[in-house]
């Protein structure tokens, strides 16, 4: 069982950044590919970016260059560090743990937290 529990959403302006936190407790953390996904109101909860055991990591096309994943395995945290934000990344952003056949799947994924939302105003 793997407990996550997110933080560091908010309001900010568009341009803005954020870093969103996930902290993980339970089973053990370097065992599963971490990812962050988010669902904005009447749309599916989509995939934003993920990060392997081995710290390999992929991001949807929208967010290339703009938002960065890592993981601090010491700290059984990962991290989404967002930048030059714009009001269609508005979202609950939800941190997930699990061993994905599909990385952008997010049935794929085993554990999630309960979200964090951002909100970005133009």
């Amino acid at each position: 069982q793997v407990q996550l529990v997110e933080s560091g959403g908010g309001p900010v302006q568009a341009g803005g950044s954020l870093r969103l936190s996930c902290a993980a407790s339970g089973r053990s953390f370097s065992d599963y590919v971490m990812g962050w996904f988010r669902q904005a109101p009447g749309k599916e909860r989509e995939f934003v970016a993920v990060i392997t055991w081995s710290g390999n990591t992929y991001a949807r096309d929208s967010v290339e260059g703009r938002f960065t994943i890592s993981r601090d395995n010491a700290k059984t945290t990962v991290y989404l560090q967002m930048n030059s934000l714009n009001p269609e990344d508005t979202a609950v952003y939800f941190c997930a743990a699990g061993v994905p056949v599909t990385i952008r799947d997010p049935t794929a994924y085993r554990y999630w937290g309960q979200g964090t939302q951002v909100t970005v105003s133009s």
